[in-house]
């Protein structure tokens, strides 16, 4: 499994309604760099099936929102899914916050 698959199948994990950070995500898979993790989504809307709008930034803030194909699509989806947004950045960020350390088993993806 290469690393973009990696970082695909994590961020296939998080929860509709919840959100986590790249850092999160290259912690958990001990591989790499929050940006790695960052370029390795934004290969992902040529995919279709990775919900990376489910991922920001370290500070809840909507940072990979201009790689969608319009600049509100990443809010657009996830205020869908009941995640508050104001300003591109989640509110309530620590309470919709999801750490895949916490809910997945990293043996999975060595």
């Amino acid at each position: 499994m290469s690393y973009y698959d990696k970082v695909f199948a994590v961020t296939k994990k998080i929860p509709r309604g919840r959100v986590t950070n790249y850092g999160a995500i290259a912690d958990f898979l001990a591989l790499g760099s929050a940006r790695m993790v960052g370029w390795a989504l934004n290969q992902s809307h040529f995919m279709g099936n990775i919900p990376a709008h489910r991922v920001v930034n370290s500070k809840g803030e909507l940072s990979g929102r201009l790689q969608f194909p319009t600049p509100t699509m990443m809010e657009e989806l996830l205020e869908k899914e009941g995640v508050e947004i104001y300003n591109h950045k989640v509110k309530n960020f620590k309470e919709a916050f999801w750490h895949p350390g916490e809910h997945l088993d990293q043996t999975e993806y060595e």
